[in-house]
């Protein structure tokens, strides 16, 4: 008879699975999570040190570009590890400074006993400046604004007994949170003195990264409190480093198209909006600056003539924040002075809360202009009566004006009949008779050359390689020299023999 069976116990694979994935996914305690961060600023403190040894700056980029990430898991106690590994004793400057805003008792970091009886070690200042302003991010998360700023004052005090150029990216954002603070405060006006003496200090000391970020807080001042001229005068005779860091680029642009934009020079100002949506990053993070980017872009698009693309009002970080423009562009688009009325009383709050209130009231001009463009498209000839039915103007006079400064200004190619009152169009057989393809092929082409110039402008060499490559020049040399002299030498002498016996 055959053996029986025996039965093994079924094991459900979607059960084990599960439980696998249970396994990986189980929430981390929170002193794991604060062990965790530990180790990443511990490790920001690693590449600081390389930073200050090596003279290299991309590693305190490196460290500031993860504060961010860095600062949303930041904790009074995370905070309190960081003090009591980043300084030697509690009394220094910077960590009783930190302890007492954090609220903690100087008592509470573990002292080394080694150290209470000889001279305190010296604290690398990266370190020490990395540490206040990870302390600021946080006091700016918690919204204390009172406290903030105090402690701004202070920590400012301890960064400019410092002049290391190692330390300028940090110095930047260190004076970034201390201006934004200041801003949040109220006290724009009483911030201004002091970010022009330390910008000369900064221009003195060749100190890019501060001078780059201090130009572009005195722009942020200036723009805040409508001080236009005084800001464009700042823009000419304060040269910014090409070097800066991107997102300050990006930050600097848009405020010159800001200005510009105002002083209705509006190529330069589109230029300016183009080269700030190109630098800034293109991530959720960047949302705010990217949206606000775009909206003085259409804008801009609007009085220069041109109708934005609609792909803008598509996307979904756009899609929202762009939506009362999209109701602006379509009045613009068909020319109805009735609608754009409409648009800008249904959203003027929220064109004055973006600041793009003034600049939308000029469109009502481009608005004139499209219709009559349009009038101009769709008849070949027209009384001057209807357009001013159409337009919703005062008189036939305010028609003519406005259709003979459009025909002045290159918008329609037509001609006037005063004494009949009517508008003739002229017919363009071929647009490429006209001047509109050169101009398109040379603003391509001015892109493309500025495109790479800025790439060769962003290669990196390593330090030194140079001497390497000199020095393996040198080795070659000196082989040939020595495998010349060898010829020359007649080291073939045994070769020689053979052959003569035969």
């Amino acid at each position: 008879m055959p053996a029986p069976e025996t039965q093994e116990p079924k094991v459900d694979i979607k059960d084990e699975k599960m439980t696998d994935a249970e396994t990986v996914q189980k929430p981390k305690s929170p002193e794991e999570i604060t062990a965790l961060v530990l180790n990443d600023i511990k490790q920001n403190f690693g590449f600081l040190d390389k930073a200050a040894v090596n003279f290299e700056p991309r590693f305190s980029m490196r460290v500031l570009r993860g504060l961010g990430n860095l600062r949303r898991r930041l904790t009074p106690d995370i905070l309190v590890s960081t003090v009591d590994a980043a300084y030697p004793s509690p009394s220094h400057k910077s960590a009783a400074l930190i302890l007492k805003y954090l609220g903690k008792e100087a008592s509470t970091m573990e002292i080394d006993e080694s150290l209470s009886g000889s001279s305190t070690p010296v604290v690398l200042p990266e370190i020490d400046i990395y540490v206040l302003v990870l302390l600021q991010v946080y006091l700016l998360d918690q919204g204390d604004l009172v406290k903030l700023n105090s402690f701004n004052d202070e920590a400012i005090t301890i960064l400019r007994g410092y002049n290391r150029r190692t330390l300028d990216a940090l110095a930047a954002k260190m004076w970034f949170y201390y201006a934004y603070g200041k801003e949040l405060n109220k006290q724009v006006v009483e911030l201004r003195p002091l970010l022009l003496a330390v910008l000369r200090t900064s221009t003195l000391r060749h100190d890019t990264e501060t001078r780059a970020m201090l130009t572009t807080l005195l722009l942020r001042n200036y723009l805040h409190t409508q001080a236009i001229s005084q800001a464009h005068q700042l823009v000419l005779k304060a040269d910014f480093p090409e070097s800066a860091a991107t997102s300050v680029v990006a930050r600097y642009l848009y405020y010159v198209g800001r200005i510009k934009a105002i002083q209705l020079d509006y190529s330069a100002a589109n230029e300016s909006l183009i080269g700030a949506i190109r630098k800034a990053p293109q991530t959720s993070y960047a949302a705010g600056f990217l949206q606000a980017a775009h909206k003085l872009k259409v804008i801009i698009e609007l009085l220069m003539g041109d109708i934005p693309e609609r792909s803008w009002f598509r996307e979904p970080m756009y899609e929202k924040a762009l939506s009362p423009y999209m109701d602006l562009v379509k009045a613009v688009r068909i020319g109805e002075v009735p609608q754009f009325s409409e648009t800008i009383e249904k959203y003027g709050a929220v064109f004055k809360k973006d600041g793009t209130y003034m600049l939308i009231l000029r469109l009502r001009q481009n608005v004139i202009k499209t219709g009559i463009r349009m009038m101009s498209l769709s008849y070949s000839k027209i009384s001057l009566r209807d357009i001013c039915i159409r337009l919703h103007l005062d008189s036939e006079e305010s028609a003519e004006y406005i259709v003979a400064k459009a025909i002045r200004d290159g918008v329609i190619e037509a001609t006037i009949d005063h004494e009949k009152g009517f508008m003739q169009s002229k017919e363009i057989l071929d647009i490429y008779s006209t001047q509109e393809p050169n101009m398109a092929f040379h603003e391509r082409i001015k892109f493309c050359i500025s495109l790479h110039n800025e790439s060769v402008k962003a290669m990196r060499y390593p330090m030194n390689q140079h001497r390497v490559e000199l020095k393996n020049v040198e080795e070659a040399r000196e082989r040939e020299k020595e495998l010349a002299s060898e010829i020359q030498e007649g080291d073939m002498e045994d070769d020689d023999g053979d052959f003569d016996g035969l």
